[in-house]
C-alpha cells in the first residue's frame, strides 16, 4: 500500500465547480470507496421523493437548503441552514430542494448492500396520493436517474392521480 495522504477540499471544490451546477448538480469525491461521498450544489427543484435503503448524512456547508419529507400526515419541510448537519434514517421519503445557486452540501452514505434498492416516488401535488414508484439498484446518481425521471415526465397516465384526477407536472 502506498502512503496515505489528504487533499485540499477547497481546491477540489474549485476544480469540480462545473459539476456542481445544473443540469448535474453533484460530484462524487471518491469513485472507488465503500462510502458514497457526494457534494451537491444548487439550484434545483425536485418533485420526486427518494427512498433510500441506508442512512444519509447531510452537512449543509454553504448556503441554505431544505428537504421535503413525506410524513404520515403529508409533506413537511426540514430546513438545512448553512452549518447544519442532519442524519436521515433509512426508508424516509425525502426530496432535496436547493433554491440557492451557490449552496453546497456534503452527503455521505454507505454503498447499498447487495439486493437493496432505492425507490423514487411521485405524489399528487393536490392530495398527496402516491402516483408512481420505481425501484432501482442505484449505481450512479448521474447516469441512473435521468431515464427514470424522463419516463415519468413523458407518461401522462402515470402522472394522473387515481384519487383526485389532478395531473402532476412531471418535472
Amino acid at each position: 500500500m502506498s502512503q496515505l495522504k489528504a487533499f485540499n477540499f477547497q481546491q477540489w471544490l474549485q476544480e469540480n465547480q462545473s459539476k456542481l451546477r445544473p443540469p448535474v448538480n453533484n460530484a462524487m469525491i471518491w469513485e472507488d470507496a465503500d462510502m458514497m461521498c457526494t457534494v451537491v450544489g444548487g439550484p434545483n427543484h425536485r418533485l420526486d421523493y427518494h427512498v433510500d435503503p441506508v442512512e444519509e448524512f447531510f452537512y449543509q456547508f454553504k448556503g441554505n437548503a431544505y428537504l421535503n419529507i413525506m410524513g404520515e400526515d403529508g409533506p413537511y419541510k426540514l430546513e438545512l441552514k448553512e452549518g447544519d448537519v442532519f442524519l436521515l434514517p433509512p426508508y424516509v421519503p425525502h426530496s432535496p430542494q436547493r433554491p440557492e445557486a451557490d449552496s453546497l452540501c456534503l452527503v455521505i452514505e454507505p454503498k447499498r448492500p447487495a439486493g437493496k434498492k432505492d425507490a423514487f416516488r411521485w405524489y399528487c401535488l393536490n392530495c398527496n396520493h402516491l402516483l408512481h414508484e420505481v425501484q432501482v439498484e442505484l449505481v450512479s446518481i448521474v447516469n441512473d436517474l435521468p431515464p427514470l425521471f424522463a419516463a415519468f415526465a413523458q407518461d401522462e397516465q402515470l402522472r394522473t392521480c387515481d384519487a383526485c384526477g389532478q395531473l402532476h407536472p412531471g418535472k
